[in-house]
């Protein structure tokens, strides 16, 4: 009975640690100069601004932040008597780093191109916020 007591706890412990991993935290923008859609009409701005909102919705719908390296099950003999063993390895995959940075620097178009839309006064970007407001 003593076995299955540990097994259970364990395996909720395991169920907690996976949970608890589970936060991707915030992204700061990578800082694009405005002055890099400076040639950009209001339109042409409107349609890039468009463009960029797509590929961040598609990069955000990516795969999860966990990585499972491995789940190990086993049996152990110890003081108590023999009882089973699981081990669960988690981190951070390099595609979700990957992820992340191409996250980032799409922010950080996007505000590029809000405030260049802002210096030429473009009626789409009013109500627009950006990083930091």
């Amino acid at each position: 009975m003593k076995t299955l007591t540990t097994a259970t706890l364990l395996a909720a412990a395991g169920v907690f640690g996976l949970s608890g991993c589970a936060s991707t935290g915030n992204l700061t923008p990578q800082y694009v100069p405005p002055n890099t859609y400076q040639s950009y009409d209001c339109q042409s701005l409107n349609q890039e601004y468009v463009r960029v909102n797509s590929y961040v919705d598609i990069t955000r719908n990516e795969q999860s932040t966990l990585s499972a390296s491995g789940v190990g099950v086993g049996v152990s003999a110890g003081r108590w008597g023999i009882s089973p063993n699981i081990s669960f390895g988690v981190g951070k995959s390099n595609n979700t780093k990957n992820r992340d940075a191409k996250l980032s620097r799409l922010y950080g178009e996007r505000d590029a191109i809000v405030q260049s839309a802002r210096i030429q006064r473009c009626s789409f970007a009013n109500g627009v916020k950006i990083y930091g407001e």
